[in-house]
């Protein structure tokens, strides 16, 4: 009864930007978040009202099949925001700055990001790392192009860490990413992504910000939560890590589909005559 009275209680948001999250924050709503990278998929999510819609340098992985996040460019990354941005309504959309495109220097990082702003008309931009970028992170937010910072596991930097198991566990890495995270805040990012770092550390870097925290692998004490579409509506099977929840098994129902296509189109048992001219 309480959990209904809450939920009639949430404002509801035609709109959402950077400051709606700190809203949310302050109301202690959850924040929702999916990643989108084609027109059609962010339609959907769009008028589900998802909250946030990441377009993520994840692309490079579940749409191009690298093994890692490496390979995507800042034309490709601007390929599929564009085509992600002319189908919401609702939602702030969020591009990641791919591998290259900003950790050489502040000045490739501001125009990078500009790039990003002015070709695709996306909301954000999302960048990895802590203290070691501060300077591009101030320099971007100061032009006017607001900033999601990423901490944790940041899969960009995946051959530096030689694996993709949790972080932060020791104290001196933890210790490292609170202070990160204070340092992204104080630089200006609206919110800041903890990727696969244990829930107690999760909740830490929550309680210690005042800009929301998005959580993938961070347990439940965060302010949101972020998966890859692909993953979460089972898509994709390889790929299993701990913090995956599938909401569906669309590779079993999209290969379904196609088996009795097939079928039917074998059998001349489609088209019918209903769906002739």
């Amino acid at each position: 009864m309480i959990l209904f009275f809450r939920e009639n209680q949430m404002k509801k948001y035609t709109r959402v930007t950077t400051n709606t999250l700190k809203e949310m924050k302050l109301n202690r709503e959850k924040i929702s978040m999916l990643t989108a990278y084609d027109f059609t998929t962010a339609k959907i999510i769009d008028k589900s009202e998802i909250d946030v819609i990441l377009v993520g340098d994840s692309a490079s992985n579940v749409i191009a099949g690298h093994e890692t996040t490496l390979p995507i460019t800042l034309d490709e990354i601007i390929y599929h925001a564009k085509c992600v941005i002319r189908a919401v309504k609702r939602a702030l959309v969020v591009v990641d700055l791919p591998f290259g495109s900003y950790q050489g220097n502040s000045t490739k990082a501001l125009e990078s990001a500009i790039k990003i702003m002015k070709e695709s008309e996306a909301h954000a931009v999302k960048m990895e790392g802590g203290e070691e970028i501060s300077e591009s992170v101030s320099r971007i937010i100061k032009s006017g192009i607001p900033v999601m910072g990423h901490l944790g596991l940041t899969p960009q930097s995946i051959y530096n860490f030689g694996t993709y198991s949790v972080r932060a566990k020791e104290t001196k890495e933890a210790n490292k990413l609170i202070n990160d995270a204070k340092i992204l805040e104080k630089n200006g990012c609206f919110s800041i992504v903890l990727e696969k770092v244990p829930s107690s550390l999760g909740k830490k870097v929550t309680k210690t910000l005042k800009v929301p925290t998005i959580g993938i692998g961070a347990g439940k004490h965060v302010d949101g939560q972020v998966l890859v579409t692909h993953d979460m509506l089972g898509m994709t099977q390889d790929f299993n890590p701990r913090f995956i929840r599938r909401y569906a098994d669309l590779n079993k129902e999209i290969s379904k589909a196609c088996k009795n296509y097939i079928k039917d189109v074998k059998a001349n048992k489609f088209p019918n005559e209903n769906e002739s001219y």
